[in-house]
């Protein structure tokens, strides 16, 4: 049965819910930070996604260890995690491969998932264990999505907000399609030379996502006029997509992935996938990101 844990350490505080492991809260004194979710618009809030992030094409794939039959970010968010560690300020969950799990997916796995609270920021920890006696393969990557405007600034737009970078770069992101396959042989320059991108509905309507590959020193934030909002850091993992649902949903979602979805220029073979991370027998797998209000 679902739980919902709380977290706090300071004035940061964050809710977990054992369906999905999936995060329900992000607040700051009170202020919630997290989009709260709404069947009309989307539902979710920040789904864990494990062992695939994006899709594959026609949900389909084939595996040295038979056909990967999975949607949309994989299965981790459909099942309720249990619960093996909690404190005031952390809580760890894990989710175990089944005969159901493996008729999606045909390996073995333990996925740890973890939230900690401290020095003002939340950080999300995956840790995956091949339990098996065969090369595990997988991707993973988290999904927050962010209220916007932030709390406490009621008067700004979602044309107020820019995603910040660390230093000044080129940006360029593939095309996706209807499907949410990837095009890396058709790159949009979104910006040249610059640490600051202004973020419009209409980005989103023509793009859908927006995959930016290797951002410079793995930091973003997602900012207004008044400095609020929240910085996500996200060392370990090669691509960040960046998402919002509709022309007038009021979040923005900051993803960091370690692999993507399918590309027109991959096969069909699972271990082929960009960003594929492959373990051993007995091997365990971390890779941690952090949200932290501003």
């Amino acid at each position: 049965m679902s739980e919902l844990t709380t977290i706090s350490c300071g004035s940061v505080k964050a809710t977990i819910d054992s369906m999905g492991a999936q995060l329900m809260s992000l607040s700051r004194d009170g202020g919630e930070y997290l989009w709260q979710g709404e069947e009309s618009i989307w539902p979710r809030r920040a789904p864990v996604l494990f062992p695939i992030v994006g899709v594959l094409r026609d949900n389909r794939a084939t595996s040295a260890q038979g056909e990967v039959t999975l949607q949309r970010h994989g299965i981790a968010r459909l099942y309720d995690h249990a619960i093996v560690c909690r404190t005031e300020s952390s809580v760890t969950y894990e989710l175990s491969s089944t005969e159901e799990t493996r008729s999606a997916y045909p390996y073995d796995f333990r996925l740890n998932m973890s939230y900690a609270v401290a020095g003002g920021a939340l950080t999300q920890t995956f840790r995956v264990t091949n339990t098996g006696d065969v090369t595990l393969p997988f991707t993973v990557g988290g999904h927050p999505a962010f209220n916007v405007p932030a709390p406490g600034c009621e008067g700004e737009s979602f044309g107020d907000y820019a995603l910040e970078f660390d230093e000044p770069w080129t940006a360029r992101v593939p095309r996706i399609d209807e499907a949410g396959l990837h095009d890396f042989s058709n790159m949009t320059e979104l910006f040249s030379d610059s640490d600051r991108y202004q973020l419009s509905h209409d980005v989103f309507e023509k793009m859908l996502t927006l995959v930016f590959p290797d951002v410079p020193g793995r930091r973003v934030r997602l900012v207004g006029p008044s400095g609020h909002g929240v910085e996500v850091a996200f060392d370990g993992f090669d691509y960040l997509g960046v998402w919002t649902a509709s022309a007038d949903a009021p979040f923005v979602a900051v993803e960091p992935w370690v692999g993507c979805a399918t590309a027109y220029d991959e096969s069909d073979v699972f271990e082929e996938k960009r960003g594929m991370v492959f373990l051993e027998p007995g091997e365990t797998y971390e890779a941690s990101f952090s949200m932290r209000p501003l």
